[in-house]
């Protein structure tokens, strides 16, 4: 099958993730600064890709159930690894995002994954409805990373955490209520999904 154009995009975001995290690393390890810049560049360019391939999607026709499958793993990589090694300890280096985030943020992740296989497995390729308060959390996380890569206030770091944390584990209870829903349903024929934030 022909990639599109859209779909080009998110492959290439996918491959930015282990570069950033590897950058990240070096960062911590070194202390090299270049490395800390090529991480916050990394990041924000995989970043706006993610809304680069969601408007070539939309605007071109281009969405496949592909893109439906890759874009919503590029961003759940890029966050998740972003998070867990700023949960580390990094020394005097970076700011730790704490590590109730990370695990928050995991524990959605994980509970969603089953979910969509029950789905799938006992009734059927379902549809998972992205919601505002999903966006809104991805947007926070996206955030706590950033702060923590420019070392900006630590203090606001902790609130952005917070805000983060609370979005996330409501826009899970969201999601399981959609899921809980979606076993009751009949068993289906397959249909396209999408993925949530």
């Amino acid at each position: 099958m022909l990639l599109t154009t859209a779909n080009k995009i998110t492959i290439a975001r996918i491959l930015l993730v282990p570069l950033f995290v590897l950058s990240l690393i070096e960062y911590t390890a070194s202390g090299r600064d270049v490395f800390r810049w090529l991480a916050v560049i990394l990041f924000f360019v995989a970043a706006v890709g993610d809304g680069v391939d969601g408007w070539v999607a939309r605007r071109f026709n281009q969405r496949t159930e592909m893109g439906a499958l890759l874009d919503p793993l590029a961003d759940k990589l890029l966050l998740v690894l972003g998070l867990v090694v700023l949960s580390l300890d990094n020394g005097a280096r970076l700011d730790r995002v704490p590590l109730w985030l990370t695990i928050t943020v995991l524990a959605r992740d994980v509970m969603l994954l089953v979910l969509l296989v029950l789905v799938n497995y006992l009734v059927g390729k379902g549809t998972v409805r992205p919601h505002l308060i999903g966006k809104l959390a991805t947007v926070l996380q996206m955030t706590c990373v950033l702060w923590a890569l420019l070392r900006l206030d630590a203090g606001a770091l902790f609130w952005w955490a917070a805000a983060a944390t609370v979005c996330t584990a409501v826009s899970g209870l969201i999601y399981l209520g959609d899921g809980i829903a979606m076993l009751r349903q009949p068993k289906s024929k397959p249909s396209a999904d999408q993925a949530a934030p």
